[in-house]
């Protein structure tokens, strides 16, 4: 399902003619396979929602769910995002409502992957008596708040994701035109000028902070001015969330950290790839990286758990993930009653 730019709305669209809608918003029932016809090969958050189901939490009363279309990002200050917008805003409401159905207690937001970029900026974007109110804690699994080198090899040739019978150039226009992607290159602030990419048929090497370049050496110059305007201002600045965070990551799996390619050009592949460190998808500069700045902020608790061997889907299921999500909430549980008390 391709995006589309629009330069005169600036803002991203499905094709002429085509809606999509994303079913049971505030429900974990869509999150939790991603076929539910395929249940014991497509589980998402089915283990994590059952295991917080284990220790009392209840589908729509204390237990919520926010899908949203992946496809769509949002945009910096002074650009429209019209579906990235009112995602955020459906948030925002639905976890006021949360807070209501339960005496008025904060709520614990819980977010994979890039949904930790987009609670990071409801939260930023919320006032700071708004966040006192409702939201106790924001814990995020696998966020890549400085993005991924293997995003930029999505965008040169296309990424199955270990698929099957796929042709990745096949998929690679439908994969660039996705706003979320853009969202998710690699940032200059995580990065820097360290080599990335190597076109050997260009005799040029790229960095996070050369992007725009490597957009249009790969033949994707309607991306450049939607990064560099709507998306690389998000990860440049990464703002505090305001309220306290914990940031499980996963450690010790080979993720993609640089890329070759050949005299063939981007179309044929890479015909080296370079590992290092992370969860098997973002880079573990990327996991661990931006958050350091939080830290040293008196104001801003943080707290980040490392889980070796875990992977960036893996965390969803692993044993010592789930445990540290139990110990979070428990605690969390436990003060107010407590409190209440």
């Amino acid at each position: 399902m391709m995006l589309y730019y629009d330069r005169d709305a600036d803002d991203y669209r499905n094709a002429p003619g085509v809606q999509t809608r994303v079913s049971d918003f505030g429900s974990t029932s869509t999150l939790r396979y991603l076929d539910p016809t395929l249940k014991l090969l497509t589980g998402y958050v089915d283990t994590l929602a059952s295991t917080l189901e284990t220790v009392g939490y209840e589908e729509g009363h204390s237990l919520f769910g926010a899908p949203y279309d992946f496809r769509y990002g949002l945009a910096a200050p002074g650009h429209p995002s019209q579906v990235g917008s009112a995602y955020l805003d459906r948030l925002r409401l639905l976890v006021e409502s949360a807070c209501a159905a339960n005496g008025g207690r904060p709520a614990i937001l819980l977010a994979h992957s890039l949904g930790g970029l987009y609670a990071l900026q409801l939260l930023a974007r919320a006032p700071a008596p708004w966040r006192d109110a409702h939201v106790k804690r924001l814990v995020t699994l696998s966020a890549a708040w400085g993005g991924s080198v293997q995003v930029m090899l999505t965008f040169a040739s296309g990424n199955t994701l270990g698929v099957p019978f796929v042709n990745a150039s096949l998929i690679r226009a439908e994969q660039r035109s996705s706003e979320s992607n853009l969202w998710l290159l690699p940032t200059p602030k995580v990065f820097g000028n360290t080599t990335l990419v190597v076109s050997e048929r260009h005799n040029r090497t790229y960095s996070a902070k050369n992007v725009t370049q490597f957009l249009q050496d790969i033949g994707f110059a309607e991306g450049v001015e939607p990064y560099r305007a709507r998306t690389r201002p998000l990860g440049e600045a990464l703002p505090e969330p305001g309220v306290p965070v914990t940031c499980l990551v996963g450690t010790g799996v080979d993720t993609v950290e640089s890329l070759v390619f050949g005299e063939e050009g981007f179309d044929a592949g890479p015909v080296k790839v370079v590992y290092g460190d992370g969860d098997g998808t973002v880079n573990l500069a990327s996991l661990v990286g931006p958050i350091k700045a939080w830290s040293d902020s008196p104001a801003q608790v943080i707290e980040v758990v490392e889980l070796p061997k875990v992977s960036h889907t893996g965390i969803l299921k692993d044993k010592s993930a789930l445990e540290q999500i139990l110990r979070i909430v428990d605690s969390i549980n436990l003060n107010a009653t407590s409190t209440s008390q």
